[in-house]
């Protein structure tokens, strides 16, 4: 999705071209475009033929690739951050994280878009961490879809950050409920939607849906703190796909997030340096950071953090 002069609208980028598909289609949405019968084939067909106003990608705005969702699902398909992460806590592996994939639903009111400011509240910054994912945006929609035929259900690939409070999803969650204020204030969608033929050949096809071989990474404030790989993710998205659409049906524009890579956000990092130095001090994120997320074939987003004015606290309200 692409803003120019204010005007949200829908862009194909090629090179640093983007093709304005609304003067092809006339007013659509980026969820509208991906339910045209044959829309691959129609937006090369009027690209080819000059049919379409033309950007620089200089001259505009880049939005969430869908800035609205229907949902956000976000799972935990990574065994190396799960189990590192209960390390930590001194925790044992759960065996059901290798029986079948789980996920939260997240708030899709609150996506945030490449570059953008993510202004957030004082309790917010405490404990505050990223996570470094990918997600995928449904294209086809559907209900109890096998996984074998899931694949053929993703529209395209996006980077996710999945930024995390951890002060208030570790209280929450004590309950058994949640993660839920930890979560729902901000995530990172973007910069655009990559389609699987753009990364064919990073795919590996295996029995239980395609993994792709992706270098990850995040920095803040230049320094490198997160790698990883997507291949490494124990569940595929068309595992997850047919957990999640299990008696329910999935729509358009839907968004399934990875989970973290491993090493992929600073609780897990923290624990694993306190375990080795118990006297090392946490590192987490702070007023003024700059969070760059890249991923191979995806592109790269960058966001800073910034506080808000108001000095509201729902921590303060605690009984």
């Amino acid at each position: 999705m692409i803003s120019d002069s204010k005007i949200v609208q829908v862009g194909v980028l090629k090179s640093d071209i983007i093709f304005n598909m609304n003067s092809c289609f006339g007013d659509i949405s980026m969820i509208d475009l991906l339910q045209v019968k044959d829309y691959k084939a129609k937006i090369e067909t009027t690209i080819k033929n000059k049919q379409c106003v033309q950007h620089s990608i200089s001259s505009v705005t880049l939005l969430p690739p869908i800035p609205k969702p229907n949902s956000i699902r976000d799972a935990y398909a990574f065994r190396q951050h799960v189990s590192t992460s209960r390390t930590n806590r001194g925790l044992k592996m759960i065996p059901e994280f290798d029986e079948f994939p789980v996920f939260y639903f997240s708030n899709q009111n609150t996506i945030y878009a490449d570059n953008e400011k993510i202004e957030l509240m004082p309790d917010h910054f405490e404990k505050l961490d990223y996570e470094l994912e990918i997600a995928v945006v449904i294209g086809k929609g559907g209900k109890n879809i096998l996984s074998k035929d899931a694949d053929k259900h993703i529209a395209g690939f996006c980077i996710f950050n999945d930024i995390s409070c951890r002060r208030l999803q570790t209280e929450e969650m004590k309950l058994n409920l949640g993660p839920a204020k930890g979560k729902d204030f901000a995530s990172v969608l973007g910069p655009y939607l990559v389609t699987s033929e753009e990364i064919i050949s990073n795919c590996i096809a295996t029995p239980f849906g395609n993994k792709y071989n992706l270098e990850m990474r995040c920095t803040v404030n230049g320094e490198l703190l997160s790698e990883g790989n997507a291949v490494d993710m124990n569940w595929t998205f068309a595992e997850i796909i047919e957990r999640a659409s299990y008696g329910v049906e999935l729509y358009t524009g839907d968004i399934i997030g990875s989970g973290t890579v491993g090493t992929g956000c600073l609780l897990e990092l923290n624990g694993t340096e306190k375990i080795k130095n118990p006297n090392y001090c946490e590192k987490w994120l702070k007023e003024g950071d700059i969070v760059e997320m890249e991923v191979e074939g995806l592109g790269k987003i960058t966001n800073k953090l910034v506080k808000s004015k108001s000095t509201h606290s729902i921590l303060k309200l605690k009984k």
